[in-house]
């Protein structure tokens, strides 16, 4: 059975089960070379209708907020690792009931909820504490956390071995969308600089921005890299990507509302890159069209704008082999990941709906949202 675009409601995010799984099983075969456990990064992907089906290949989730660790801890059952830039005081009794892994972006935090988790009701929790080889090669600042003054991580210069008493392991991350053989170059800083006390550890989590499930990406350099600490220290090796588990598995589909004239050809759709896809404007970037090409590349080329007031709410140039014309649909790809944990209701634009489809099951709406989710935002 074959996907129907024209059959979805317009506009939706829909995750096809046959691409997830197919990343899926790419990930478990790393598992299965290396020992190691791949978590689901919550950050990137969780959409939790179908946490059932990735339970079935990785080990848990890794959290950023106590929202995030409920949610897997309610629908994953797995493990539930967490890192943030500092944890709030409010939260942390009920969030140590939901984590097994917590990783501390400083030592100072560290100490602070230390007697917390010592004596807390909950199972025996692993600490970890975030450190920042002060090497990158992401380009774009915003994504670095490696970038100058950056507020990630315990640099060499700030780590303080005197204060590693249950402390079992270490991570970093320094990667973004990027080849396993940054990663390769990445370990020799990190072992260069923090081998003393990776020795000391029972666990070395390897961050996320590992494009694993890319079609060109280097799975037997990925393994060396992890084999390569497990070997040398005999810890376990953690890695926790968003993007590649959804990567290439989603689309939004919208529609063509109007067409304008300004200088060229411009097309408003029932959907919007600032509330409905922020990464094409936060990174920037231009996301593929099914059927579209480059500006001129074809004979007709339209600018594809958003619904919103916001000026800047433009998707991108594409041209088309035939006019547009109001109604027309338009299917996005990869649009999975940072698109559904990141939209958002600006100037009252209604979310796209949830699908998810399966050969078994064919298409499923999981969600459509309205008015009383927005109001619900709002007081």
């Amino acid at each position: 059975m074959d996907l129907d675009f024209d059959a979805l409601p317009s506009p939706c995010y829909v995750v096809d089960e046959r691409l997830l799984v197919k990343n899926l099983k790419i990930l478990n075969l790393v598992q299965e070379r290396t020992g190691c456990k791949i978590l689901l990064a919550l950050k990137g992907f969780s959409m939790f209708a179908v946490f059932p089906l990735i339970s079935q290949y990785l080990k848990g989730i890794t959290a950023s907020s106590l929202f995030e660790a409920k949610l897997g801890f309610e629908k994953m059952g797995q493990e539930v690792h967490i890192y943030a830039p500092a944890y709030v005081e409010s939260e942390f009794d009920e969030l140590i009931r939901y984590c097994d892994h917590i990783v501390f972006n400083s030592f100072e935090q560290w100490l602070h909820f230390k007697e917390k988790i010592n004596h807390s009701s909950s199972a025996k929790i692993n600490c970890g504490i975030r450190i920042n080889p002060e090497y990158s090669e992401i380009e774009t600042p915003i994504y670095n956390p490696c970038y100058q003054n950056s507020r990630l991580g315990v640099t060499l210069a700030n780590f303080q071995p005197d204060a590693l008493d249950g402390i079992s392991g270490l991570h970093f991350h320094t990667l973004c969308e990027q080849n396993s053989d940054t990663l390769e170059r990445t370990i020799k800083v990190v072992d260069h600089k923090f081998g003393e006390f990776i020795s000391k550890m029972k666990w070395l989590n390897l961050g996320g921005g590992h494009h694993i499930t890319r079609p060109d990406y280097d799975l037997d350099t990925l393994v060396r890299s992890i084999l390569f600490f497990k070997d040398k220290y005999g810890v376990e090796v953690y890695l926790e990507p968003g993007e590649a588990v959804a990567l290439n598995t989603g689309f939004l589909v919208a529609s063509v509302l109007d067409i304008v004239h300004n200088g060229m050809d411009i097309a408003i759709l029932d959907t919007s890159a600032a509330c409905h896809m922020p990464d094409v404007l936060e990174m920037p970037y231009r996301p593929n069209i099914i059927d579209a090409g480059k500006p001129g590349e074809y004979s007709s080329t339209y600018r594809l704008g958003g619904l919103t007031c916001l000026a800047g709410d433009i998707i991108g140039d594409y041209s088309f082999k035939q006019p547009l014309k109001p109604g027309d649909r338009l299917v996005f790809c990869d649009m999975a990941h940072y698109s559904m944990v990141k939209n958002n209701m600006f100037n009252g634009v209604n979310l796209p709906s949830i699908v998810r489809y399966n050969e078994t099951e064919g298409v499923q709406i999981v969600r459509s949202f309205g008015y009383q989710d927005y109001l619900s935002r709002l007081s």
